[in-house]
């Protein structure tokens, strides 16, 4: 944790400028006026890129705060969260965008909010579109309620323009961005049923994709657009998909992953080492066929068992570090303590997520590997 103490480092004159900024800046919070706290640090230098990313999505972060969560580092002092990452030796933060949010939470504005406080701290920046109101994943791809009864054209505009939107506030306000996510867990595209991928119907998603990647250009020219399939252990999966990628010259720089060694499907409590070495064996492979390097996106392990999440998260980095092509991890919402969950989650009647790595508003063991 070197360097810890310049982050607490704070003059008067820049809590004073903090102040300013903030009731400057839009308020995504509705007509409650809630502002969430921000520990701002002076400017710090960014880690250089193209060292190996350890990182979180964070993405709950401002709601969990408007509910009154707070977070500690190991000696009981508060922190926010964003520098608290930092300070367990994180170096990337990922966010999720979703277009028309109920609440605002993930919407443009609240992305700013969290993106600003990555950028003040020099971490590096993963901005994930869901092209969704809500959850994007491999059980639904909904189209957002303002795009409905858009044809096809007017899909791919809706694309480009959602996402040079979201990217040229972040911009206009500072803020670096490295990675993009074209979608999140496209293993059947996105925007259904316009969008989805079966067998060789992707031309559709394709179109949307390079919709995507252009904007991304044309607003940070070099960051690295990313296209992200859940099951990282399935090797059949990703080379069906990018096989039909690659069919269809579809522009991306990057091949992303989930890899959640718990959820396998096929495997018992004590078999998490099996999905992970067959990830493994997939990213080698994938590198070799596709000429493009890996990010895993998301990974998650059991927020009750601490000390097995260790192991998993020590024994996955040791791995994937020794892959040159590999170009890191995010941890999925590990600031969760498997108690709190968002309003989102009520809605549908989920209980709260389960694989974070918090507990009473400190990091747990689990969270140990990426400090070293």
């Amino acid at each position: 944790m070197t360097g810890n103490m310049n982050i607490l480092k704070f003059t008067g004159i820049a809590a004073a400028c903090l102040i300013c900024m903030i009731s400057c800046d839009n308020n995504p919070y509705g007509a409650t006026g809630y502002i969430p706290p921000v520990d701002k640090p002076e400017q710090e230098e960014p880690v250089i890129a193209g060292e190996y990313a350890k990182g979180a999505d964070i993405s709950w972060v401002t709601e969990m705060e408007k509910d009154g969560v707070k977070f500690y580092n190991a000696a009981g002092e508060e922190r926010e969260c964003t520098m608290l990452m930092k300070e367990l030796g994180l170096n990337s933060i990922r966010l999720r965008v979703w277009v028309d949010p109920d609440g605002g939470w993930c919407g443009a504005e609240d992305v700013l909010v969290k993106a600003k406080r990555a950028q003040a701290l020099g971490m590096r920046l993963m901005i994930d579109f869901h092209y969704s109101d809500s959850w994007a994943d491999p059980s639904k791809q909904n189209v957002p309620e303002a795009w409905k009864g858009y044809d096809m054209a007017g899909l791919a505009e809706a694309v480009g323009d959602h996402t040079s939107g979201v990217l040229g506030l972040l911009k206009e306000n500072g803020v670096d961005v490295e990675w993009v996510q074209v979608g999140n867990e496209v293993n059947s595209g996105m925007l259904w049923p316009h969008g989805k991928v079966q067998d060789r119907t992707h031309e559709n998603f394709v179109k949307f994709l390079n919709a995507g990647y252009e904007a991304v250009k044309n607003t940070y020219p070099k960051a690295k657009v990313v296209v992200h399939l859940s099951n990282g252990h399935d090797a059949g999966l990703f080379d069906w998909f990018f096989n039909l990628m690659k069919l269809g010259n579809a522009k991306y720089d990057l091949i992303g992953m989930s890899l959640y060694p718990f959820w396998w499907e096929n495997g018992g409590w004590n078999d998490w080492k099996v999905p992970v070495d067959a990830a493994v064996a997939n990213i080698k492979s994938l590198i070799s066929k596709y000429k493009k390097p890996i990010i895993i996106c998301e990974t998650g392990a059991p927020v009750y068992y601490p000390e097995v999440s260790r192991q998993a998260y020590s024994y996955i980095l040791e791995q994937t570090t020794k892959i040159e092509d590999c170009h890191g991890i995010f941890c999925w919402e590990p600031q969760t303590d498997g108690v709190w969950k968002p309003a989102s989650y009520a809605a549908l009647g989920w209980g709260a997520y389960d694989k974070g790595a918090f507990k009473n508003g400190k990091a747990t063991v689990a969270l140990e590997p990426f400090g070293k």
